[in-house]
C-alpha cells in the first residue's frame, strides 16, 4: 500500500486558531477555535438541576451558560451508588457491562469527534467484542460489528434527582442553535495514552491496536494499576512501558481527585475542569507516528506545543517546526481555497460527475448526478463509475464538514444488485476512516442510503457563516418581478393612508426601481392617475430588494 503523507498546520491567528489535517496535501478535516469561544465538550461543571420532566425522563441543569445543559436519565449514574448495589438491582453479570458500555459510550462522545480527542477507536470496547458470539445482534453499528443486548434497568428520573440539586456533569456535546449543551454523569477524561473514567470500573482497549499481543499486554498493565475507577487504553498506548501508563494513570487520578475536591467548596453552576485549548488537544490526539509533520506559525503556540511533546511524546519532538515564511501558512499549504470549496453546495468529482449538499436542520441531503462524465462503455458502467466514486468522496465531505445526524444519499439509480453491492462495500470501508461514529443500511432499489453520524459540534458550515439576512436561510429570494409587484402593492396601500398628498417620494432598492421605470412604467403611470399623486421613486443603494421607506408625502396648498 502506497505510503500517505499526513500534516498537520496550526494557524495561530489573532482571533482564532485554525487546524488543517493533510493527507497528501488534501485536506481532510478542519477545526477552529475562536479565542473568545473555547470550545465546552469536555468541561466538567458543578450543576444545578432547575428541571426534572418525568415525561421525557430528563432534567435541565444550570452550568452557567445561557442555555441550560439537558440531561437525560441514560446520561446519569448518582455518584453514590457502589457497583454493589447496582448489582442488586440488575445481577452482578450485567451490571460491569452496562456501566462499561456507558463509560465506553461517553468516552467516545467525549473523544475527538467531540471536538478533542480522537477516540472511535474507543467506541466499542472489547467486552462487546469478546461476547459478541453468545449474545443475539439487535443492529449493526455502521461497521459490521453487533451490539450487545444490554439489559437495562433505571429507576425513573424523579427518583434520582430533585430540583436545585447540585450534581457533577460534563458537557458531552456542544450548545448547538436554539438547543442547550448535552451532559452526561458518565465523565471521561483524555490523557496521551489513557481515558480516564472515574464512573465505572472497565478496562476496555482500542480496536485499532491490531496485535493480540500487546493488546493482553496492555490490558495486563492497565490491571494493575492501583488506581480506582476504569481506563480505555488508546492507540497511542501501543508500544509504551508499564512505568509510562503509571505515570499517565496517577496524572489523571490525581487530576479527578482535584476536581471533586473542588465541587465541595465551589459555587452552583461552576466550571472545575477544562479541557486543553485547540493546539495541545490536537498534538495530544492526533499528533503520533503516523504523522510526518506539524506546522505552527505563532512562535508561542509553538513553544508550548514543544514543551507539551517533550514531556509526553519526546521521540516525536523533531516532526514539530515553527513556520517563518512570509507566506500565510494556509496559503502556503493550499488550505485556504480548499476551506472555500468545503463550504460550496456542490463538489465535483474527478470524472466530472458531481455532488449537491442541502443540509437541512433535520437531516442532510447528498445527491449524486453524472454531470459531465458521458462514459465509454454503456450507461450501467458510467453509472457504477459515478457512485463508486462519489461514495469515496461523500466520507470525506462528511469528514471535512463535520456533518451529523441523520444523512440520506441519493445515488444514481442501479438496475444490477451486483453494482448496488459494490456501492455499499466501497461506501462501508471508507466509513472505517472516519472517527465519528456511524450507522449505515444497505442502499436500496431506488439507490438511497440512509445513514446516521454521530453529532457533537458545530459543523464546518455553522462554524464559519451565519443564516442570510436576504433569504432567512432559504437559499433563494424573491425575484425582481415579484419584489417590484409587491412594491406597487405596497405604495398603494401606504398612499390610501394619506388621501391628501399629491406627490410620494419613496427609496427603493436600484434593480426594483430600474424595473419599475421599465417594464412597469405603464402600471406606474396607471397608478399615478388612480391617485391623483405623482410617485417619484429614489434608488438608493442602503434600501434592500423588497423594502422601501417613503421619505415625502407633500399636500398640495
Amino acid at each position: 500500500m502506497e505510503q500517505v503523507k499526513r500534516e498537520i498546520i496550526i494557524n495561530a491567528s489573532f482571533l482564532e486558531t485554525r487546524v488543517a489535517v493533510l493527507e497528501d496535501a488534501v485536506l481532510t478535516e478542519f477545526y477552529l477555535e475562536r479565542n473568545q469561544k473555547r470550545s465546552l465538550v469536555g468541561n466538567i461543571y458543578k450543576g444545578r438541576v432547575t428541571r426534572v420532566l418525568p415525561g421525557m425522563q430528563a432534567a435541565f441543569v444550570d452550568i452557567g451558560l445561557e442555555k441550560a445543559g439537558f440531561l437525560h436519565v441514560s446520561d446519569f449514574r448518582d455518584e453514590v451508588e457502589a457497583l454493589g448495589s447496582m448489582a442488586e438491582v440488575i445481577g452482578e453479570e450485567d451490571v460491569e457491562t452496562d456501566l462499561a458500555a456507558e463509560a465506553v459510550e461517553m468516552a467516545s462522545v467525549n473523544g475527538f469527534d467531540a471536538d478533542g480527542m480522537a477516540d472511535s477507536e474507543i467506541e466499542q470496547d472489547d467486552a462487546e467484542e469478546d461476547e459478541a458470539s453468545e449474545t443475539p445482534a439487535v443492529h449493526l453499528n455502521g461497521r459490521g460489528r453487533p451490539r450487545r443486548n444490554v439489559r437495562r434497568t433505571r429507576l425513573p428520573i424523579e427518583q434520582q434527582l430533585k430540583r436545585n440539586q447540585e450534581i457533577i456533569v460534563q458537557v458531552a456535546k456542544e450548545p448547538l442553535g436554539t438547543k442547550g449543551a448535552r451532559l452526561t454523569s458518565f465523565v471521561s477524561i483524555p490523557g496521551r495514552h489513557l481515558v480516564y473514567t472515574p464512573t465505572s470500573n472497565h478496562i476496555g482497549v482500542s480496536r485499532r491496536i491490531e496485535s493480540a499481543q500487546e493488546r493482553a499486554r496492555l490490558r495486563a498493565a492497565v490491571s494493575e494499576l492501583r488506581v480506582s475507577g476504569g481506563f480505555i487504553v488508546r492507540t497511542a498506548c501501543e508500544g509504551v512501558s508499564k512505568r509510562e501508563i503509571q505515570r499517565d494513570a496517577t496524572f489523571l487520578s490525581k487530576l479527578w481527585a482535584s476536581i471533586v475536591k473542588a465541587s465541595e467548596t465551589a459555587p452552583s453552576a461552576a466550571p472545575l475542569y477544562s479541557d486543553l485549548d485547540v493546539a495541545l488537544r490536537i498534538v495530544r490526539d492526533l499528533f503520533s507516528s503516523e504523522v510526518d509533520k506539524l506546522w505552527c506559525d505563532e512562535s508561542e503556540t509553538h513553544q508550548r506545543i514543544v514543551e507539551f511533546a517533550q514531556l509526553y511524546m519526546p521521540r516525536l519532538r523533531s516532526r514539530i517546526a515553527l513556520y517563518e515564511a512570509e507566506e500565510p501558512i494556509f496559503d502556503h499549504f493550499h488550505v485556504e481555497a480548499q476551506v472555500e470549496r468545503a463550504l460550496e453546495r456542490k463538489v465535483w468529482l474527478k470524472s466530472g460527475g458531481y455532488l449537491v449538499f442541502d443540509q437541512a436542520e433535520a437531516l442532510t441531503a447528498i445527491d449524486v448526478n453524472t454531470g459531465r462524465f458521458v462514459g465509454k462503455r454503456n450507461q450501467d458502467e458510467t453509472v457504477l463509475k459515478t457512485n463508486l466514486e462519489a461514495a469515496e468522496e461523500v466520507v470525506k465531505q462528511l469528514r471535512l464538514r463535520n456533518i451529523g445526524g441523520i444523512i440520506i444519499v441519493d445515488f444514481i439509480d442501479m438496475t444490477r444488485d451486483a453494482d448496488r453491492k459494490k456501492v455499499t462495500e466501497v461506501l462501508s470501508q471508507a466509513l472505517k476512516r472516519d472517527k465519528a461514529r456511524t450507522s449505515m443500511l444497505k442502499i436500496s432499489e431506488l439507490g438511497l442510503v440512509q445513514m446516521t453520524r454521530k453529532r457533537t459540534r458545530e459543523s464546518l458550515e455553522q462554524l464559519l457563516t451565519m443564516q442570510c439576512p436576504h433569504c432567512e436561510g432559504r437559499r433563494v429570494v424573491k425575484s425582481v418581478p415579484t419584489l417590484a409587484a409587491e412594491m406597487m402593492r405596497a405604495i398603494y396601500r401606504t398612499a390610501g393612508r394619506h388621501p391628501k398628498a399629491d406627490l410620494f417620494v419613496i427609496k427603493v432598492n436600484p434593480e426594483v426601481a430600474r424595473y419599475l421605470y421599465d417594464v412597469g412604467a405603464k402600471d406606474l403611470g396607471a397608478m399615478e392617475e388612480r391617485l391623483g399623486a405623482k410617485i417619484v421613486l429614489r434608488s438608493t443603494e442602503s434600501i434592500v430588494a423588497g423594502a422601501f421607506e417613503v421619505v415625502q408625502a407633500t399636500v398640495a396648498a
